[in-house]
């Protein structure tokens, strides 16, 4: 039996705290939810990602000067 929903929803304010890659936010009528994962190329990558720790720009040059960001601070 299939039935089919014609529906109109208002949100005026949603907050969501997080949301990852695997998450589902559904809003509307419940029933199947089909996974689909589509990967874009956008930025027009060509070679691999360099290894974690190596630092290079675009030209596969080392930048110049020290663009280390610290990740602790105070808030």
């Amino acid at each position: 039996m299939n039935f089919y929903i014609q529906q109109s929803i208002q949100i005026n304010f949603i907050k969501i705290s997080s949301i990852t890659n695997s998450s589902v936010l559904q809003i509307g009528s419940a029933g199947i939810i089909k996974p689909a994962a589509h990967l874009y190329n956008t930025g027009g990558f060509t070679k691999p990602a360099p290894k974690a720790g190596e630092t290079s720009t675009s030209s596969g040059q080392s930048p110049p000067g020290n663009f280390a960001v610290p990740l602790t601070g105070s808030r």
